[in-house]
């Protein structure tokens, strides 16, 4: 009677213990599928970089902006240093609306046809206006004419973005033609060269993010796009 007394109270001892084992491993298990989902979704996510150089341009900036905002999409703006003196007001709202701010040189100039300390502070010069209106200090380059050595490089300690998908909207100043070549051309993980002086281009971009939506494209900043081979990365 007393071993029949024992292993009844040892039941009801374990069997609470064996329920919440039960449970432990049930939760585990859920757990893990949820975040292998999760990893497979991230995975299968569609991502493009909207990157505009040459401004910032106070007509036409400020519109892009707006379609941004109201799009809800993050975008990276490369700036020519001497365009920033009359539109402070637009660096500092780039930043606070949470786009990445770039480096497009001050006079736009092709940095392989200067000589090596006037390159310098080609690049110097505008990094220190962007750091000293916004507070940000600016890691990425886009080099106009996609021009620049290593030594050069080095020494700023920049990476440099180059670009998948260019709809010359410089040349063609043709909202539908621009439109056109991007979603003709784009792919999963691409970076797209527009330029933010021109209506004709803001108004190809309202477009192009509607449509790639559509498509189910998420739009990130370049800093994001970590396996682009048209990034070139610089250790610090």
């Amino acid at each position: 009677m007393k071993l029949k007394k024992w292993w009844v109270i040892a039941l009801i001892m374990i069997l609470p213990l064996l329920f919440i084992m039960g449970n432990l491993k049930k939760k585990t298990i859920e757990t893990a599928e949820n975040n292998l989902k999760t990893i497979n979704k991230y995975k299968n996510i569609k991502r493009v970089a909207l990157t505009f150089d040459d401004g910032p341009s106070s007509e036409c900036t400020p519109r892009l902006l707006d379609i941004l905002k109201k799009e809800n999409v993050k975008a990276t703006f490369f700036l020519v240093g001497k365009n920033i003196k009359e539109n402070e007001d637009i660096v500092i709202r780039m930043k606070n609306e949470g786009h990445l701010i770039g480096n497009h040189t001050f006079n736009h100039s092709q940095l392989t046809k200067l000589g090596f300390d006037e390159a310098v502070e080609e690049i110097n010069t505008t990094n220190a206006w962007i750091t000293n209106i916004s507070g940000y200090i600016p890691e990425y380059i886009r080099p106009p004419f996609g021009s620049f050595t290593d030594e050069l490089l080095s020494e700023t300690s920049m990476s440099v973005v180059m670009w998948n998908v260019d709809p010359l909207d410089w040349k063609y100043k043709n909202k539908d033609i621009v439109t056109d070549k991007i979603l003709k051309n784009v792919k999963n993980g691409d970076i797209i060269l527009m330029h933010d002086i021109f209506e004709s281009s803001v108004d190809a971009a309202q477009t192009v993010i509607k449509e790639l939506k559509k498509q189910d494209y998420v739009f990130v900043t370049v800093d994001k796009m970590n396996s682009n081979k048209q990034i070139i990365r610089r250790d610090k």
